[in-house]
């Protein structure tokens, strides 16, 4: 019996070995990571002799989890995918009995808490050497590295005894072929994950590139990508079709040039500063035309991790609209509507820029070189110290011209206000040109028919002359509407601005001395007036000697009774062909009919009860009529296309104004009783052209009114005339409404 089983023993043995051959063969078969862990597990129960196997793998996390069972359905339900920390199994291994590089743990040791526990039914063990359910048998499963991948454990060998040691050789042999094989599927694994991850990320990369692209070139915004960096910083590489729009240029055009080509030369200090930077800039472009582009630059610098940067990306965006209507908001809040020049504001604070409130110079220093020039060494902080300077001496200073413009208010009057503003803009013109554009030299409309100008770096003989200059520019003849010459005199006034001052004293001392002059030149012309012997041709002279004669007036502000003469008083002739007549009947306003077009403006007193003759002037521009007690209508005025102003006064039985509402008037001045407003309001509704209304209310004695200034307008009643938007309605003593 002894000798059948010696010569079964290498039988055995060698068909172990071909079983452990055919399960090593087997992993080198496996794909992927799960399909090892299952054929190592199924490889010791085909051929190690074990009915159940199971693989704990190592996750990255460090703990371990059922990833494979085999050999029993109810081990699979008992055990796969139940976890235990790496702390437990390191502690379950340093217990068991070390056999080579397994270990067992007998069924009487206890076990670590959190390990996945099964327990099969069977036969209770009878000898010493069986197999126990308690028994553990665990190969732990190491790299080459020595790193834990994962533990095998196996469970009731076939024979019911405790493995041998041929069987724990052989089990100890397949651990080792089966580490080496989880490393390779393992690594395979993560090669095949990163692989994908790679797959992922080109793939986003590629739709982001595409996406990019596409927003790129379709954006509704301009975008371009330049070079940063050497010689080539700002070089254009790519630009979309939007940009090139917003330049006027071709895309070939726009890639052969650089921001600093196209940018405003005041704003390439503030392009270079954002370009190497990245962030917001507001700038001004070239277009292919010459003009300029105001546009918003968002920039950011694309890096490369190894070169640093390499491209600077730009979105460029259309702000030329509303940096235009900000920068004419500010221009506005700081210069006047009429004539664009510098403000009251504006002046004031152009003038405390320039002074300091200390009158000493704290270097020292008086602010003035040796040739009297301003020194730029003249106080701390670059300010220049400006003192006045003496009369007659040779040093330099700021000074203060006050102008006020003399006879604006006959200009308004005769012509209206249209003709007063063209005027007001034509001086305002010449003033800029007679004091030119040099550094610190400002002409402002302080407001109204004022005007001052600051002139730095001038000697008193030089203000004299520049104020000869400026007056001399302001008394030559203005020409308004094509066939009217207006001309206007004007009084200045200098004072020096100094350091020490303030802004109001220094316009106050300049305001003073015009008007000085003012009082002085009306003083001179009042006394030449009385010495000098009479011009003819300035009087005011009638043709025929009759008391319902034809005047002829010279240009004056209005034809006033007090300058009517009889004519003739001294052999001088009229005029042959006179602009402004005054009547006082019919006949003589009929006579005019005769040479009507030279007649501009006519002035109708007493009772002329016929006022057709009107309608026969076509280049009646101006109509006052005067102590008419028997007119009650304006029926007239309706053949009058070119009339533009009219003034009434005097006439009480005046009712019927309807003809004023479809007429072309635009300035109407009435002085009529209070009680006659209302019918004037509601026959004055609706008057298309109608823009200023100058009222002069009379008590039912034909006194002005003493009404109080306050409540004026309540007091009277306007009716539908506030609803004219355009109307402006003036009061007797200036209050305006409308």
């Amino acid at each position: 019996m002894a000798a059948e089983s010696e010569r079964s023993e290498p039988y055995v043995r060698l068909a172990s070995l071909r079983r452990l051959h055919v399960a090593v063969a087997q992993l080198s078969t496996a794909r992927g990571l799960a399909d090892t862990l299952q054929t190592i597990a199924d490889g010791v129960v085909e051929g190690l002799g074990f009915e159940v196997a199971a693989v704990h793998l190592v996750r990255p996390d460090g703990d371990l989890v059922v990833a494979a069972v085999a050999g029993s359905d109810e081990a699979e339900v008992a055990l796969a995918g139940r976890t235990a920390s790496r702390a437990s199994w390191d502690q379950e291994l340093s217990t068991g009995e070390p056999w080579g590089g397994l270990r067992f743990i007998p069924y009487a040791e206890g076990r670590a808490d959190g390990l996945p526990r099964w327990h099969p039914a069977g036969p209770v063990p009878q000898g010493k050497d069986d197999w126990r359910p308690g028994d553990r048998l665990f190969a732990p499963l190491y790299d080459a590295d020595g790193e834990l991948l994962g533990v095998l454990s196996v469970d009731r060998p076939h024979n019911g005894r405790r493995p041998g040691a041929w069987a724990r050789e052989a089990l100890q042999l397949y651990s080792s072929q089966a580490a080496a094989a989880l490393g390779n599927a393992r690594l395979r694994s993560d090669m095949q994950r990163a692989l994908a991850r790679l797959e992922r990320r080109q793939s986003a990369l590629r739709a982001s590139e595409e996406g990019f692209r596409r927003d790129f070139e379709y954006a509704p915004n301009g975008m371009a990508v330049a070079e940063t960096g050497g010689d080539q910083h700002g070089q254009f590489v790519h630009v979309n079709d939007a940009l090139c729009r917003l330049l006027g240029r071709s895309a070939a055009d726009v890639r052969r040039r650089s921001f600093s080509d196209i940018v405003h030369p005041e704003d390439l200090g503030t392009l270079l500063r954002t370009s190497a930077e990245g962030g917001r800039a507001e700038v001004r472009l070239a277009r292919h035309d010459g003009s300029y582009l105001w546009v918003s630059l968002r920039n950011s610098v694309v890096a490369d991790t190894a070169d640093g940067p390499r491209f600077l990306l730009t979105h460029v965006e259309d702000i030329d609209e509303r940096k235009r209507h900000g920068l004419e908001l500010a221009h506005r809040a700081d210069h006047d509507a009429l004539t664009g020049l510098p403000n009251g504001a504006e002046l004031r604070a152009r003038l405390s820029a320039k002074i300091c409130p200390s009158a000493e110079d704290e270097s020292g220093a008086d602010g003035f070189d040796a040739a009297g020039m301003p020194s730029a060494f003249g106080a701390a902080g670059g300010h220049v110290h400006l003192v006045a300077p003496e009369e007659g001496g040779g040093t330099r200073g700021l000074a203060v011209l006050f102008c006020d413009l003399d006879g604006m208010h006959a200009v308004n009057e005769r012509y209206g206000f249209r003709a007063g503003d063209a005027v007001l803009v034509e001086l305002a013109r010449r003033l800029s040109d007679a004091v030119g554009d040099g550094d610190g030299d400002t002409v402002a409309r302080f407001g109204g028919d004022e005007f001052v100008v600051l002139a730095d770096g001038l000697r008193p003989a030089d203000a004299q002359e520049l104020a000869v200059r400026l007056r001399n520019a302001i008394a030559l003849p203005v020409e308004v509407d094509g066939d009217v010459t207006v001309t206007v005199d004007s009084s200045l006034g200098v004072a020096w601005a100094a350091c020490g001052d303030s802004v109001e004293d220094v316009l106050k001392t300049a305001d003073l001395r015009m008007y000085e002059e003012k009082r002085s030149r009306e003083r001179a012309r009042h006394v030449r007036t009385a010495s000098e012997p009479a011009d003819p041709e300035r009087r005011i002279v009638a043709m025929p000697p009759r008391h319902d004669a034809v005047v002829w007036a010279p240009h004056r502000p209005a034809v006033q009774r007090e300058f009517v003469r009889t004519w003739p008083t001294d052999g001088a002739a009229p005029p042959a062909r006179p602009r402004a007549v005054e009547v006082g009947s019919a006949a003589a306003l009929s006579r005019l009919a005769a040479d009507p077009h030279h007649i501009h403006r006519v002035v109708c007193r007493g009772d002329v009860a016929d006022l057709s003759a009107l309608g026969r002037l076509p280049s009646l521009r101006s109509l006052v009529i005067d102590g008419n007690a028997v007119l009650l209508g304006l029926d007239a005025l309706d053949g009058c296309r070119r009339l533009r102003s009219l003034t009434v006064s005097g006439c009480g039985r005046l009712t019927d104004w309807s003809a004023v509402a479809r007429s072309g008037v635009v300035f109407l001045t009435v002085s009529c009783a209070a009680s006659a407003v209302p019918e004037l309001s509601s026959g004055l509704v609706g008057a298309p052209r109608l823009r200023e209304l100058r009222l002069l209310t009379t008590g039912e004695d034909g006194r002005d009114g003493e009404r109080e200034s306050t409540g004026r307008e309540s007091a009277l009643d306007l009716g539908a005339l506030h609803t004219m938007p355009r109307l402006r309605i003036t009061l007797d003593s200036g209050a305006a409404t409308g």
